[in-house]
């Protein structure tokens, strides 16, 4: 299990280091339970620790209802909210059946103006670099 935590963390160091306009970057397996999280340094966050773990759930669970949809709509490459204190985004990590495995949970401070860009042109193809590492380590706990 170290080696799988070290992986997330890895992964959501690296995001969080993309974009200033990062605030926290969060993995989730397919039930929400959060694995590695990283936030902006000297960051105030908005949620405590658990209304952060309530949400991993509830997103993950949102995810999961949003796959079934891609047969007929096509993949889905996330899924994003703006509140009046922040953006989130949601990416599924699945497989080529659409089956999930990982959630990477995303906010962003609240006058992001690019962030549809940003998750497409940085932060995706960023995950998809590591995606067939953490594929691999899910089968590796299974």
């Amino acid at each position: 299990m170290k080696r799988e935590t070290n992986l997330f963390q890895k992964v959501c160091d690296e995001v969080i280091s993309l974009d200033d306009s990062i605030r926290f970057a969060g993995i989730s397996d397919k039930e929400g339970k959060l694995l590695a999280v990283s936030q902006r340094q000297n960051l105030k966050p908005l949620l405590s620790d658990e209304e952060r773990a309530q949400y991993a759930i509830t997103a993950a669970t949102r995810q999961y209802t949003r796959l079934r949809w891609e047969y007929h709509l096509g993949r889905i490459h996330y899924a994003s909210s703006r509140y009046e204190h922040l953006a989130r985004a949601t990416i599924p990590i699945a497989d080529v059946n659409s089956t999930l495995y990982y959630v990477l949970l995303l906010s962003f401070d609240p006058e992001i103006q690019n962030l549809h860009k940003l998750i497409m042109s940085t932060v995706i193809p960023k995950i998809r670099n590591w995606k067939k590492r953490l594929l691999l380590e899910n089968m590796g706990t299974n």
